[in-house]
């Protein structure tokens, strides 16, 4: 006799009904979360490649800053927005002020530095932002689906003792049918643990970037410095 998956879960009791409708929740949540990271990913590398070509081709850092706001999905430009505007901020505090040494003006990069390292921070949060539910999908659902199958055999066995009868026709549909559940929890956990390790390492990638150019940015600046004093 030839039975659907459809017509399985139908047929499935109540509780493994539940478990199959959480494990749907899952998968509709984590692939909108893998969708959505893959548009995100894409269209911050594509911002940042073509922010990081305008910013070498600028002659001043004001130039670059005035064309920043062109690029709002490039982590390095938020980076270097940041950092230009506690430069400037400091600048301005200092304007007018007599007798400042070398030493003194470059004590100040301190506050740029902290300016850089928090938006860099707070962009890794942004672009990192629901992987933790990939991850919590991926080790979670099959648990889940476990739960489902173990529950299904009891009420199997449940009404084979209640029929009084052992036979495989007898045992076969209950059985399959919470089955179904640990099938499920697989098929959810799978592509969840896949892409969470995938954007992870898309992750590490991009903070390196930040890193490298937050390098150098910092040592435009203090060339800068060097070359005024």
């Amino acid at each position: 006799m030839n039975i659907s998956l459809v017509q399985m879960m139908l047929h499935a009791g109540l509780m493994v009904k539940a478990v199959m409708i959480t494990l749907l929740i899952f998968s509709v949540v984590s692939w909108s979360i893998i969708i959505m990271k893959q548009l995100m990913f894409k269209r911050a590398r594509q911002n940042s490649d073509d922010f990081l070509d305008r910013f070498w081709e600028s002659k001043t850092l004001n130039e670059a800053y005035q064309s920043a706001g062109e690029f709002p999905l490039s982590p390095e430009a938020a980076v270097f927005v940041s950092g230009f505007n506690e430069l400037k901020k400091i600048s301005a505090a200092r304007e007018g002020r007599e007798g400042e040494t070398l030493e003194s003006r470059l004590a100040t990069l301190d506050n740029v530095k902290r300016a850089i390292r928090k938006a860099h921070v707070m962009e890794i949060d942004r672009m990192g932002r629901s992987l933790a539910f990939l991850a919590t999908t991926g080790s979670a659902t099959p648990f889940i689906g476990l739960f489902g199958t173990v529950w299904g055999i009891m009420t199997s066995f449940h009404d084979i003792g209640m029929r009084g009868s052992a036979s495989l026709a007898v045992v076969a549909p209950g059985i399959s049918e919470a089955l179904v559940a640990t099938a499920a929890g697989l098929a959810v956990a799978i592509p969840a643990v896949i892409f969470y390790n995938f954007y992870a390492n898309k992750l590490g990638e991009l903070e390196s970037d930040i890193e490298y150019f937050s390098t150098d940015f910092l040592n435009l600046i203090e060339r800068d410095f060097l070359t005024r004093a």
